[in-house]
């Protein structure tokens, strides 16, 4: 007899809204995850949207509350001049979407799902996938044993899973590290708030997050290159707050994201650059996605095989998706990278 009807490893957004919605069904949930939150990471710009998703989940009423910034869109200098990109008008006037914190969001996340009833374990260290036969049916850990007859891995860039299972990935870039930092002050410049701006070398994404703190991105497109993580220029101004990190966004993608006993989702699944702008959506459509998985799973299991097809199928048609638009905007780079065009 399993423990669980579902373990999931990682309890970053894909994670926590896999375990949310499961537990919503009246799935037994295991959620695994190996750090200590609060936790810093990039993705902090959510488009509209979003909204639904927070519904579904229950977290919508505790992020209007929070009071976090919104915007009605971002500045764009790609080549061209600066200019507003507005993301249109609603029913109601001017979509906006949210400044969220990813330590803000990891925490409302987690605290839904524990409030759903889900198991969470924190920290715990994941060892070796269980197997029955070629079945995944669970995962070894510092805390012992938790099986179940499905395993969701959103483990993030890590790709615990993969890693275990040796599964194949494709890539489509070069290695690319993007590197991210946070700033306190006061600051009057407008670009600031929200916005991407073109240079030589790739991008800089600067966003205000917080009355007094800003957040930048710098993706360079050339790996070689060793001054890759320097602050832009607009931030000379205000006073670094905590060191400057790196996080793996090279374009790649898991090519069997679902398997028997298992579903990969999120980062864990595929990753495209800070530039594609919807990790954070993807993250929670590709946990969301999952766990319908895994409850159609268990009430037809013998249509289990096609549950598995459809959910890789509908991975590839996002990643697909997201990569050709992604290479439409780097060809209209003015300095656009030359691997594009290997590739």
């Amino acid at each position: 007899m399993t423990d669980h009807d579902v373990v999931i490893v990682g309890a970053g957004p894909a994670g926590a809204a896999a375990a949310i919605l499961c537990a919503q069904r009246g799935l037994r949930v295991a959620l695994l995850e190996q750090a200590v939150f609060p936790r810093k990471r990039p993705g902090e710009t959510l488009q509209p949207g979003v909204e639904l998703l927070l519904q579904q989940l229950g977290v919508a009423d505790a992020v209007q509350a929070a009071g976090f910034l919104r915007h009605t869109g971002h500045w764009v200098q790609w080549g061209g001049a600066r200019q507003f990109s507005a993301f249109g008008q609603g029913a109601t006037g001017p979509e906006r979407g949210f400044q969220i914190p990813r330590d803000a969001l990891d925490g409302l996340l987690l605290c839904r799902a524990v409030e759903s009833g889900v198991r969470v374990v924190q920290p715990c260290h994941v060892l070796k996938v269980i197997k029955d036969q070629q079945r995944v049916c669970g995962v070894q850990t510092r805390q012992g044993d938790f099986t179940a007859p499905q395993v969701i891995d959103a483990s993030g860039a890590s790709s615990w899973l993969s890693r275990q299972l040796q599964l194949r990935w494709r890539r489509f870039s070069l290695p690319l590290i993007a590197h991210y930092g946070y700033a306190a002050g006061a600051s009057p410049e407008d670009e600031i708030f929200c916005g991407i701006e073109a240079d030589p070398l790739g991008w800089y994404w600067t966003a205000k997050i917080g009355e007094y703190l800003f957040h930048w991105t710098r993706l360079n497109f050339f790996p070689e290159n060793k001054a890759q993580g320097i602050p832009p220029a607009t931030f000379k101004h205000l006073t670094a707050s905590g060191p400057i990190r790196g996080a793996d966004v090279t374009w790649r993608v898991c090519q069997q994201a679902a398997g028997d006993g298992f579903f990969i989702a999120g980062d864990a699944a595929f990753v495209l650059d800070p530039a594609a702008s919807q990790g954070v959506l993807k993250a929670l459509m590709s946990g969301m996605m999952a766990a319908h998985a895994v409850i159609q799973a268990r009430s037809t299991p013998w249509h289990e095989l096609s549950i598995q097809q459809q959910y890789q199928q509908w991975l590839n048609e996002w990643f697909n998706r997201d990569r050709r638009r992604m290479c439409e905007l780097y060809r209209a780079h003015p300095f656009p990278p030359t691997w594009l065009f290997d590739r």
